[in-house]
């Protein structure tokens, strides 16, 4: 892969891809997004579940918490077979895998049979980002790392905002289980990969050094880093699905909102959370990664009231956009910050494994509000208020402690604290 041309500013160098480095940086941020897609598509549809198998919102909310609680599975197994077999080849198996598991729960006779559908895309689901990610930081050159992290976060959103305008769209005419039919569409980006977009080439060169990926020694050396990447992940991970997963239910269950009104919603706040994930990613580079995941976290307080207390649909719709720009925008450091803290010959595997740990300690968080709101009187804002501003205060506090990443060369170095 050549160099790209000299650039003249900071500004264009960012942007300065080859048309290689492009593919790769549009193959993972749509894997990213197409996951996130078929995920949400489970939120939105969550109150219609209870109401088809006879059960509450708060028992079917157990299949969110199954799907986030086996995402570990998928990021330790997917990750391991992408230091061994490459980051290219187990990604596309990953769509596969995650492709039919959604199919298949369209197909659910009943709800034990959903649960057991969700549980084996909760395993698929959890092998996306560490190897994306990992492909996406080692092809696009360092310097647009900050950008790429905001990009390929952005993806999250971006499949919350599919699912709300197909929700919006489809879901009077086909229903929950035509919803979860749609969601197979990831697959048909399988020849696009195929096609368009090389292996990683620091995998290569770690390959042709024959460098181990044994993942134990690596945990021992850096098991102190790892502690604190896992409870970072969990306070992120409790931030992003505490704002999220409940908020639909929150806008027709306690607000009344029609599926449209809740589809314009999800729209604009998904919008603000592409924005902001670009926004504070890019802004990394600038002010380094600590700075700029600490004020969007901090800038989440300030508007929980009009987010969670207010009413009426533009109040709530504008208090859910701020949040969400907050929110993704402190996610969108995430991706470069813990592909910097980690060593390269453990990226595919050790970031996702983390972040999905993470995912694991936060996997209550659906039932958790639930239950909050059932007793205070179905009151979800209450609920999604108390987890979001504690969450936002532990993460201020995490990344204070935590390390400064930005300008290290990903070269399979372990990050060294930068002054």
């Amino acid at each position: 892969m050549g160099d790209a041309p000299e650039c003249l500013t900071e500004e264009t160098c960012m942007l300065d891809w080859t048309s290689t480095q492009r593919n790769v940086a549009f193959a993972c941020f749509a894997s990213w997004t197409l996951d996130a897609f078929d995920f949400f598509i489970l939120v939105f549809v969550l109150s219609n579940l209870a109401q088809y198998f006879h059960n509450s919102v708060t028992d079917v909310s157990v299949a969110i918490m199954l799907t986030l609680a086996v995402r570990p599975i998928g990021a330790l197994l997917f990750g391991r077979m992408a230091e061994k077999y490459g980051r290219k080849p187990i990604l596309m198996l990953n769509i596969v895998f995650f492709s039919v598991f959604e199919l298949l729960s369209a197909w659910s006779p009943t709800f034990a049979a959903f649960l057991a559908f969700r549980i084996f895309y909760g395993i698929a689901m959890g092998g996306i980002w560490g190897v994306a990610s990992s492909l996406a930081m080692e092809t696009i050159p360092d310097r647009s790392r900050g950008l790429m992290s905001g990009l390929f976060q952005a993806g999250y959103p971006c499949g919350y905002l599919l699912a709300s305008i197909v929700f919006g769209l489809f879901f009077d005419a086909v229903g929950w289980r035509g919803m979860f039919l749609i969601g197979a569409v990831p697959i048909l980006l399988l020849p696009f990969i195929y096609f368009n977009v090389p292996e990683s080439p620091v995998w290569l060169a770690a390959r042709e050094r024959k460098e181990s990926s044994a993942l134990m020694p690596i945990l021992r050396q850096h098991w102190k880093i790892c502690i604190y990447m896992v409870l970072l992940m969990a306070c992120f991970n409790f931030f992003s699905h505490g704002t999220q997963d409940l908020y639909p239910t929150f806008l027709k269950v306690q607000h009344q909102f029609d599926a449209h009104t809740v589809s314009i919603i999800a729209i604009s706040y998904n919008i603000a959370a592409m924005l902001g994930g670009i926004f504070f990613g890019t802004l990394s580079e600038r002010i380094g990664r600590k700075k700029a995941i600490i004020i969007a976290a901090f800038l989440t307080l300030p508007v929980l009231p009009l987010w969670a207390f207010s009413s009426g649909s533009w109040a709530i719709g504008l208090g859910a956009f701020l949040m969400q720009f907050m929110v993704q925008g402190a996610w969108g450091v995430i991706p470069t910050y813990l592909n910097e803290l980690v060593p390269g010959n453990a990226r595919a595997v050790l970031p996702g494994f983390v972040y999905q740990l993470g995912n694991l300690i936060a996997s209550v968080n659906a039932t958790l509000q639930s239950r909050i709101a059932e007793a205070h009187g179905g009151n979800y804002g209450l609920g999604m208020a108390i987890v979001a501003g504690t969450v936002a205060v532990l993460i201020c506090v995490f990344v204070a402690f935590g390390r400064e990443t930005r300008g290290i060369k990903i070269s399979g170095a372990m990050a060294k604290q930068t002054h």
